[in-house]
C-alpha cells in the first residue's frame, strides 16, 4: 500500500523533574498559576508527529510518504528520515521560518507539561494531495495527524472530493479546535484514531454521541494508555488489546505515535484489527522504554519475542512475514 503521513515535523526538547506537578498545584490557585520545575535532564530529539509515525513505520519494513512543512534547518533530519527508508519527497521547505520545536518536561509520574512553536508547520496548508499521489502512482491511504489546522482541513478535504480513504487522527489539536473543525475533520473517515480523553473530548465539542460517531467513520480506534487499545467497527463486537508490559519506563513521548506506525503497518498488511493493535502495542512499548521519540532500534526476533510473550505464538506467527525490521 502507497501510505501517506500528514502531520507536523519538529524537533523535541525534551526535560525530566525528578518529583511531581500535582505537588506544586493548587486547584483553587489555577487561574492564576505561576510556577517552574527546575529540570534535571535535557534531550533535543527529532520528533512531529508524521516523522515519528512514518519512522515507527518504515523501522518495520515500510516505505511511508511524509507529507508536511519543515524549514531550511531540516537538512540534517531529511538525512536521518531517508536513511531509515521515509520518502521525504513531498515535504514542503520554507524560506523564512523555523522547523516547528516541541519543548515537554515529564515528571516522576509520567505527567508532561508541554508547549509547541509552530513555526514552519503553518504553511503545510499549501500542501496539495493529488501532486503526491501522481507522483508515487495512487494513494491508498492518508493518515491526517496533527499538523496545521487548516491544512488539517484542507487534506480531509481533499481526500473525500478524491475519494481517498483516510485516518483521522487530530490528537493534540482537538484541544483548539472548535466543535466543526473536528466535525470536518472526522466525517468520512475510515479509521478515526485518538486516546481516552480525546474520545470524550471529540463527543463533548462535536455534539456526536458515540452511537453517531459509529455512523460517520468505519472504524474507531481508542487507547487507553496502560490499559491497551479497543477498535468500534459498526456491526462487529469490539476487540480489546492489553499492552506489552515494559521493562522500564524511559519517556512517553511518542508512544502513540508508535502505536498508529504499528496499526497503520499492520493496516498495509491486511492483518485483522486484533494483530494490527497487537503490533501497535508491541511498538509503542519500544518506545516507552527509549528517551526520544525515533531513538530506538529493534530486532525482528526479539521483536516478535515480546509479542509472542504477550498475545501468543499463533498471533507472532501470523504478524511475522509482513514486517521486516532494520535487524534480523
Amino acid at each position: 500500500m502507497r501510505i501517506a503521513i500528514c502531520g507536523s515535523i519538529a524537533t523535541d526538547h525534551l526535560m525530566t523533574f525528578k518529583g511531581r506537578f500535582a505537588d506544586s498545584l493548587v486547584v483553587e490557585q489555577l487561574d492564576k498559576i505561576s510556577v517552574s520545575f527546575l529540570a534535571d535532564d535535557l534531550s533535543i530529539r527529532r520528533g512531529g508527529i508524521g516523522p515519528n509515525i512514518a519512522f515507527g513505520m518504515a523501522s518495520l519494513g515500510q516505505t511511508p510518504i511524509l507529507v508536511g512543512a519543515a524549514g531550511e534547518d531540516f537538512a540534517d533530519y531529511r538525512s536521518w528520515l531517508e536513511r531509515h527508508n521515509v520518502d521525504c519527497e513531498s515535504v514542503w521547505i520554507s524560506e523564512s521560518k523555523h522547523t516547528a520545536r516541541f519543548v515537554c518536561t515529564t515528571d516522576d509520574d509520567m505527567a508532561q507539561m508541554a508547549t509547541f512553536y509552530a513555526g514552519a508547520m503553518a504553511e503545510a496548508r499549501n500542501i496539495e494531495l493529488e501532486p503526491i499521489a501522481r507522483r508515487v502512482g495512487g494513494l491508498d491511504l492518508v493518515l491526517i495527524g496533527a499538523d496545521d489546522p487548516t491544512a488539517m482541513v484542507r487534506h480531509t478535504q481533499e481526500c473525500r472530493t478524491r475519494g481517498i480513504p483516510f485516518v483521522a487522527d487530530p490528537s493534540q489539536q482537538l484541544a483548539f479546535a472548535d466543535g466543526e473543525t473536528i466535525r470536518q475533520l472526522i466525517r468520512g473517515a475510515t479509521y478515526l484514531i485518538t486516546n481516552d480523553y480525546e474520545s470524550h473530548l471529540t463527543e463533548q465539542k462535536t455534539g456526536w454521541s458515540a452511537d453517531d460517531i459509529a455512523e460517520l467513520v468505519t472504524t474507531r480506534v481508542i487507547t487507553r494508555g496502560k490499559d491497551g487499545a479497543t477498535i468500534l467497527t459498526k456491526g462487529e463486537e469490539p476487540i480489546h488489546v492489553d499492552v506489552v508490559p515494559a521493562r522500564h519506563l524511559a519517556d512517553p513521548t511518542g508512544v502513540g505515535d508508535a502505536f498508529r506506525a504499528g496499526f497503520i503497518t499492520g493496516l498495509s498488511a491486511g492483518l485483522p484489527y486484533r494483530e494490527c493493535a497487537e503490533l501497535g502495542s508491541t511498538l509503542a512499548t519500544h518506545v516507552i522504554e527509549t528517551v526520544g521519540t525515533q531513538e530506538y532500534s529493534i530486532s525482528k526476533a526479539a521483536f516478535l519475542k515480546r509479542l509472542a510473550d504477550t498475545y501468543g505464538q499463533e498471533s507472532a506467527d501470523l504478524i511475522a512475514p509482513h514486517i521486516t525490521c532494520h535487524r534480523p
